[in-house]
């Protein structure tokens, strides 16, 4: 685990090997069984998760029991619920692995202390912020103007790995459609 991970910073920025060694020395390596949970629901999240090998989801359940997922992450995502670790509040959120899951864990205080201390480190994380807040955007842009169609288009283009992953159902869940109207959009491609 922590060879894929150190290979993932040595491909986003250039550090020392003391810098990268001593980042290693406060991950916490972390199995999950597929279906497995890594947070659950009123759970208070405490890290930063990267994900080395297998694939987690995050969604939220509402009061009629339909999922909703808000985000997937395959190896070399980070995953989390940045609310719940920012304000020290009960998640919303549950996060499950869709396949057996590999996943280093840096606690909150031992993360920020190496932003502080690792520059490089500091900035290759602000550069993934920025990177994931785009992502949300543009996620809203799209939810909010874009066709149910050209929503499902939009997925398999930007994640093609993902989409051949996941159940279609999830994918309807995670563009906000019901999984009907994906089934009639994906019958109408094939149509095509």
């Amino acid at each position: 685990m922590l060879e894929v991970f150190k290979k993932y910073i040595t491909d986003k920025t250039v550090m020392s090997e003391e810098d990268l060694s001593e980042i290693l020395l406060y991950a916490i390596e972390k199995k999950l069984r597929k279906k497995q949970f890594l947070l659950q629901e009123g759970d208070t999240w405490r890290y930063n998760a990267f994900v080395c090998s297998g694939f987690v989801r995050k969604y939220s359940v509402d009061n009629k029991g339909a999922e909703h997922i808000m985000s997937f992450s395959p190896e070399n995502y980070w995953t989390g619920d940045r609310e719940s670790l920012v304000n020290e509040t009960p998640s919303k959120f549950n996060i499950e692995a869709l396949e057996n899951t590999e996943i280093l864990l840096f606690k909150k205080e031992d993360f920020e202390m190496l932003c502080k201390k690792i520059p490089a480190f500091n900035n290759m994380v602000n550069n993934i912020l920025h990177k994931s807040f785009l992502t949300s955007q543009n996620r809203i842009h799209s939810n909010i103007s874009l066709t149910s169609e050209e929503k499902y288009n939009n997925f398999v283009l930007k994640f093609p790995s993902i989409a051949n992953r996941v159940p279609q159902h999830m994918i309807a869940s995670y563009i906000g459609i019901s999984p009907e109207t994906l089934s009639r959009i994906r019958s109408q491609a094939n149509k095509k």
